[in-house]
């Protein structure tokens, strides 16, 4: 088990870096969604899907 470890060293520290930048992504979406934020970054007054996407809060 220890051989196959590291042999594979190098695509187990890319895969862990990539999981890790996928999982702050998601992180953020959620807490941008939780804010009211929109998903795209920008506001949705000039959007013109505006109507359709997000539901209104007041």
């Amino acid at each position: 088990m220890l051989a196959w470890v590291s042999e594979n060293l190098s695509t187990i520290i890319v895969c862990a870096i990539l999981a890790a930048v996928f999982a702050g992504v998601i992180r953020t979406m959620i807490k941008n969604k939780k804010k009211g934020k929109s998903a795209c970054g920008c506001g949705c007054s000039s959007c013109p899907m505006s109507g359709s996407c997000n539901d209104k809060q007041e």
